[in-house]
């Protein structure tokens, strides 16, 4: 098996409650999407207020994948953690944009809903003011995975990446390297451990990308909290926009 699949299971059944507890978003409005072969998928959608005025003004969407702690039906624990900072007055100021928090069901994984996620982003597209030059995935521990998963099957989706404290294939690198991505790792994670995102970011390495990487020195499992609450990494996030 895999080391990158070895890793995402072995922290099946992991939940994340000790970790700190970001604010809970209020101004998220839950909602369905059902795709082909009656599939569903729960999820909770932030707008940005400007969105309700007529215009023809386009704006970032940010998919946020949770982690394994938060799967389940009731489409509110995928907020326990990391939406809070999108959801800030100030944040939604600065950085207008819609944020979906798509909730996982229990006992899947993000790598086996990957294309209802994308039927998910294409979903909000018609829907919404969604500039695609401006899509945005970020998830932490089984949502890093997620993340890995999702650039490398479909990297010209999307304006940049950030997945945290998560891992993937080495061997799909190649797919995302010229994908803008921060990758971000507690050096003292003992959940998925930190060789996994080392290992990806030389594998973008070789094969000519440029990412960036920050391991947070004495760090665990939450390597998110801090991620989430830096200003640098909200300003780079919302600079990237595809060419």
């Amino acid at each position: 098996m895999p080391r990158f699949c070895s890793a995402l299971l072995a922290f099946v059944g992991l939940f994340i409650g000790s970790c700190a507890v970001a604010q809970e978003p209020t101004q998220f409005q839950p909602h369905t999407y059902r795709g082909g072969k009656d599939a569903e998928l729960k999820y909770q959608l932030l707008s940005p207020a400007a969105a309700a005025q007529p215009g023809d003004e386009k704006f970032p969407l940010v998919l946020f994948l949770h982690g394994a702690g938060e799967r389940g039906s009731d489409n509110q624990a995928q907020l326990k953690h990391g939406t809070g900072n999108f959801a800030t007055a100030a944040l939604r100021q600065k950085y207008p944009c819609y944020v979906a928090a798509p909730q996982c069901r229990t006992g899947q994984w993000w790598n086996t809903q990957a294309d209802l996620l994308l039927e998910l982003i294409a979903d909000l597209q018609k829907q919404h003011r969604i500039d695609p030059q401006r899509i945005y995935v970020t998830g932490l521990s089984m949502g890093g995975f997620g993340t890995w998963e999702l650039i490398s099957r479909k990297p010209e989706l999307f304006a940049a990446a950030a997945p945290i404290c998560g891992g993937g294939d080495p061997a799909k690198a190649t797919a995302c390297a010229s994908l803008p991505i921060w990758v971000f790792h507690g050096a003292q994670d003992t959940v998925v451990r930190p060789e996994l995102s080392r290992v990806m970011v030389e594998a973008l390495k070789k094969a000519g990308g440029m990412p960036k990487y920050t391991e947070y020195p004495g760090v665990g499992h939450d390597s998110w909290t801090a991620t989430y609450a830096d200003p640098a990494f909200m300003e780079w996030l919302f600079a990237q926009k595809r060419q």
